[in-house]
């Protein structure tokens, strides 16, 4: 051990020796080193392993050499996050757990679902993760020294025997109560030369009748080809693989002899608690067979997470400290009392992510070719190798497309991964994080213990801009993708955020996205996607209507306060939005009630399509010094009585599974909306009284031949079968014209 402590001591100061420190603010490069790279003072070590219990050696060392992180250096150690202890990358990874099972309808808390695993109960990531549920049943699980089977647990006692394991200093499998375990199991050690097989092993593991026994890799190897609900993969290795690849390109010579591939893989869900148990070409195999997994830097992302919100935290303590606000002991307290906070900001980080995943999987089904051309930008801008990241080809993904199969959740992790480091960088490079405005976002980021008694040191920590950075590339790429805006638009990312962010705020969106994320296990997951679906394309065009009727130079603030009380005003009123009851916004209310969702929450996801003109109508209020409902009277009336409703209508049932004809659609949408602005501006330039509905109504009139035209053009497309991108184009231009002679 000394000698390691040595080598590792030699190895963090090295990387010290090279790093720049940071005296006062200002960037010291280190001395006798030629740099070729610009100013980056942030270096941060993260243990693992072998090195998980060094982190105060590297703490110490970051001392001696005055590195301005002090103990934010190293995560951990002796006044930092205990990550075993929170138990924080296993319930990380059991968030992904819940996810998947949750959009098959099952409650992992509540359903007894069956688990096969990899690890023992002395080890964190599996310990921890056998402890998330009293529900479950451990059925098999293998260690580097045995193999425990236990057929037909009793899923309370079991759970309780599991505990007390977790709880011994040491334990092995060994260690298990054998009265507990039920009929026909058993602990075996690994170094046995054959295993006794009983019928019900044989029943669990899918032996032949016949077979008597096995040997202990045949054994593991049965129980990796489990057909269980859950494979958990809790130790280290990698056991499974893809079939067309070699046991070599796996990179596991210890594990060999028992890896499988992909396509042989039964069980439903697999979650890789542990670093790399499965290539991403196993993953991938097995998703196309069928089964439901991530990766393993999204199951197990939690204990990375939690080591850097750590690190800010620290950076933020210890500047406190410095300024005399805290003292060490109050700060080593605070971060004791913020442990579950952290924990909880870490989970719903992992809980946002697998949501991401799977509204991106739902719309991969619908729209691959987007995909495709999101690939190929990502190649532009975030340097995504296709071929190392082991992504379809664009052929591979039009086969796909025939079959209606879509990416799988293994390729829209990577996909997501890179969306979010190419969006970073160019918000980094941007002045978009200098907004007052956005403090709130380096406010957020924190537990609240420090929100409530430190916001403004927050808003000067040392890491602001990148902590804004990141945030905001969660809050947009979990929320849904910009690629398209900027296809749509031509738009910078950088601009896109910002209408992003003000569409949010004026629209109340964040509420609403965590209304429908509190409704897990009371809704169909299922339903839960149609509505957050729902939002996001809300999102979207409410994002894309800022960017181009605002100045992109405006503080973020100024254009919310401009549009934001409008828009409240708008629909806290009872106001004739249509000049008709529309049947399938009511069919929708009902679905939406049937499937256990709210009334006021159904009829708000349904009604989004009545707000997508709501800055229009606040612009027009606002240009003309008239009351917004007074406006929006007209508006809506106008937007009846011509047709605009029922072709807006139309437009949002056109299905395509091509790229430009989805633009060209939501290309009318847009001149649609903007036709009838324009037109309501007109009906309202002689408003007399305030009565906006007569004001409409008589300007009606004074068009009357014109409109009359443009009603046959739609009688016309309401008696010749289904409407398509084509007639709604010409359609859009018929109005134009008709309204401009």
């Amino acid at each position: 051990m000394a000698e390691g402590i040595a080598c590792y001591k030699i190895f963090i100061s090295g990387l010290l020796d090279i790093t720049d420190n940071l005296k006062d603010n200002d960037v010291v490069p280190p001395e006798d080193v030629l740099r070729r790279d610009g100013d980056d003072p942030y270096l941060v070590v993260a243990a693992d392993k072998g090195t998980a219990a060094f982190s105060d050696i590297a703490n110490g060392l970051a001392r001696d050499y005055g590195f301005w992180l002090d103990d934010a250096f190293a995560s951990g150690g002796s006044n930092g996050y205990d990550h075993k202890k929170m138990g924080i990358t296993a319930k990380g990874a059991w968030v992904s757990v819940q996810r998947h099972f949750r959009e098959k309808d099952i409650n992992v808390q509540t359903d007894s679902i069956t688990i096969a695993g990899i690890g023992d109960m002395s080890g964190d990531v599996f310990g921890n993760g056998l402890l998330c549920s009293e529900a479950v049943k451990l059925v098999a699980a293998f260690d580097h020294r045995d193999i425990f089977v236990d057929p037909d647990p009793d899923p309370a006692k079991s759970y309780k025997e599991r505990h007390r394991l977790f709880d011994l200093p040491r334990s092995s499998w060994q260690d298990y109560n054998a009265r507990l375990i039920s009929r026909g199991g058993g602990v075996f050690s690994r170094k046995s030369k054959a295993i006794s097989l009983s019928p019900e092993m044989k029943e669990l593991l899918g032996f032949d009748p016949g077979q008597e026994t096995a040997t202990p890799n045949e054994l593991m190897k049965a129980i990796l080809k489990s057909h269980t609900d859950l494979l958990w993969f809790g130790g280290i290795g990698t056991y499974v693989k893809s079939s067309r690849e070699s046991n070599g390109q796996a990179g596991d010579r210890a594990n060999d002899s028992i890896r499988i591939n992909g396509n042989e893989l039964n069980c439903t869900v697999v979650a890789e608690g542990g670093n790399l148990a499965c290539t991403q070409k196993g993953r991938i195999e097995y998703c196309l067979n069928g089964g439901l997994i991530n990766t393993d830097a999204v199951d197990n992302s939690a204990g990375v997470d939690c080591s850097d919100n750590e690190v800010n935290i620290k950076i933020l303590l210890n500047a406190l400290v410095q300024d005399g606000k805290l003292t060490p002991k109050q700060r080593d307290t605070l971060l004791v009392e913020m442990t579950d906070e952290v924990s909880k900001i870490v989970l719903n980080d992992n809980y946002l992510q697998t949501q991401a995943i799977s509204l991106a999987r739902s719309s991969s089904i619908r729209e691959l070719d987007s995909f495709i051309r999101f690939m190929n930008d990502l190649e532009k801008t975030a340097h995504l190798d296709r071929e190392l990241e082991f992504l379809p080809t664009d052929d591979e993904l039009i086969e796909r497309t025939e079959e209606e199969l879509g990416l799988t959740r293994p390729e829209i992790a990577v996909l997501v991964a890179y969306s979010k480091m190419g969006l970073y960088d160019e918000l980094m490079a941007s002045d978009i994080l200098d907004d007052p405005y956005l403090d709130k976002y380096v406010i957020r980021a924190f537990p609240a213990q420090l929100r409530e008694r430190y916001a403004p040191e927050i808003c000067s920590h040392q890491l602001k801009r990148d902590i804004i950075a990141k945030e905001i590339c969660n809050e947009i790429v979990n929320r849904g993708s910009i690629q398209s805006i900027k296809e749509e638009t031509g738009a910078l990312s950088p601009e896109i955020a910002r209408a992003f962010l003000i569409a949010a705020e004026v629209f109340g969106l964040t509420a609403l996205y965590e209304e429908i994320e509190n409704l897990d296990y009371k809704v169909p997951a299922t339903i839960q996607i149609l509505m957050l679906m729902d939002v996001e394309i809300f999102a979207h065009r409410q994002t894309i209507w800022f960017l181009n009727n605002t100045d992109a130079s405006r503080p973020i603030q100024a254009v919310i306060d401009q549009f934001k009380p409008g828009v409240q005003k708008l629909f806290s009123e009872t106001i004739p939005v249509q000049g008709k009851s529309d049947d399938s916004l009511d069919f929708k209310v009902a679905m939406y009630c049937e499937q256990n969702v709210g009334k006021e929450l159904a009829s708000h996801i349904s009604n989004l399509e009545l707000k997508i003109a709501a800055c229009d109508i606040v612009m027009v209020a606002d240009d003309m010094k008239i009351e917004v409902t007074d406006v929006a009277q007209a508006y809506f009336l106008l937007g009846d009585k011509i047709g605009f409703d029922w072709l807006r209508a139309q437009a949002e049932m056109v299905e395509s599974s091509d790229h430009w004809d989805r633009l060209a659609i939501n290309s009318v949408v847009a001149d649609l909306l903007d036709q009838q602005k324009n037109l309501t501006r007109s009906a309202l330039a002689n408003l007399q009284d305030g009565d906006s509905i007569e004001a409409a109504r008589k300007w009606l009139e004074k068009v009357e031949s014109s409109t009359n035209r443009i009603q046959k053009l739609i009688n016309d497309f309401q008696t010749t079968g289904r409407i398509n991108v084509t007639k709604l184009g010409f359609a859009a231009r018929q109005i134009r014209n008709v309204i401009i002679d």
